[in-house]
C-alpha cells in the first residue's frame, strides 16, 4: 500500500466517525480546501487572504450555485484526507484528475488543463531529458504530486528529491542544490517571470501522458457527494457558457488553458 493510500485509509476511518454530518450539497455555505501554496493557482497574499486562479473559480462558482464559499487553507499532502475526514467539502486546488485518486475521491468536470515541463538553471548543459540522459542527476518536484510520480516510475536513475511545497522546490534550483525541477508549465512560467526565477530556463518537451498527469485538474469531493458534484458541474458549464471562466483566465494568463 502506498503512502498515499495509507493516509487515505486513515481518513476514511476518521470520516466514518464523524458520521451525521449534513450534506454539503443542502446547505448554504460551502467549505472548499485549498493549498495556499501554488501560485499562481492559489496562494496567500500580504494581508494574509487566499488568492489565485483556484480561488477565483472557486468564488465564481459559489455565486453560480447562490451558496457561500468558505475557504481553508490545507498542506498539500494531507488535503485529500482532510476532506475524506470531513474538514471541508470540496478540494479546489489544481488537483489533477487521476485513476489513482478516482479510487478514493470523485471528481468534476475539469477546469482547466495545462502540460508539464522540466526547468533547469541558465548555462546547464542538459538538452535530451530523457530518463537515460538524466541518470545521476537530480531532479525535483513536489511530494504527493502527480510529477512526483512520474520522476519515481520513469526516472528511477536519477536522484528524486522531494519537496513539501513548489516554492521550496524553486528555491533549491536556484540555489544550485538541484539539477532541474519538473512541474505544471504554468505555474513554472509564473515563477521564471520573477527575480528568483530568472536564473533558470525551460529544458526539453512537454508532458501529458494521461496515465501520469490524468485528465485536467478537477474539483475532489467525497465519493457519496454526488449531489454536490452535480452542482458544480452544472454550474461549471454555466461559467463557460457565460463567459465568466475567460474573464478569470484572462486575468491570469494571455492564453486559454482549458
Amino acid at each position: 500500500m502506498t503512502q498515499f493510500n495509507r493516509f487515505a485509509v486513515a481518513a476514511v476511518a476518521v470520516a466514518g466517525m464523524l458520521g451525521g454530518i449534513a450534506s454539503a450539497s443542502a446547505q448554504d455555505v460551502v467549505r472548499i480546501g485549498t493549498e495556499g501554496a501554488y501560485p499562481p493557482f492559489n496562494f496567500t497574499d500580504s494581508n494574509g487572504e487566499l488568492k489565485g486562479f483556484d480561488i477565483d473559480i472557486a468564488q465564481a462558482l459559489c455565486d453560480e450555485m447562490d451558496v457561500t464559499c468558505e475557504f481553508v487553507a490545507q498542506d498539500w499532502d494531507g488535503i485529500i484526507p482532510a476532506l475524506l475526514a470531513n474538514r471541508y467539502d470540496a478540494i479546489i486546488a489544481s488537483m489533477s484528475i487521476t485513476e489513482e485518486r478516482m479510487e478514493i475521491v470523485d471528481f468534476t468536470d475539469k477546469y482547466y488543463q495545462t502540460p508539464a515541463r522540466f526547468i533547469m538553471r541558465d548555462g546547464s548543459d542538459i538538452s535530451d531529458t530523457s530518463p537515460d540522459a538524466l541518470a545521476g542527476m537530480t531532479i525535483g518536484a513536489q511530494s504527493a504530486t502527480i510529477h512526483a510520480n512520474f520522476l519515481e516510475d520513469i526516472y528511477a536513475d536519477s536522484d528524486i528529491r522531494l519537496y513539501p511545497t513548489q516554492d521550496e522546490a524553486n528555491l533549491d534550483l536556484a540555489a544550485g542544490r538541484i539539477d532541474l525541477i519538473l512541474a505544471d508549465s504554468i505555474v513554472l512560467y509564473e515563477w521564471l517571470e520573477t527575480d528568483d526565477g530568472s536564473c533558470c530556463t525551460f529544458v526539453g518537451d512537454a508532458y501529458s501522458d494521461p496515465d501520469y498527469f490524468g485528465f485536467g485538474a478537477g474539483i475532489a469531493l467525497r465519493q457519496e457527494d454526488d449531489e454536490l458534484r452535480e452542482r458544480f458541474n452544472a454550474a461549471l458549464a454555466a461559467i463557460i457558457e457565460n463567459g465568466t471562466w475567460q474573464d478569470i483566465n484572462d486575468d491570469y494568463f494571455p492564453f486559454s488553458i482549458y
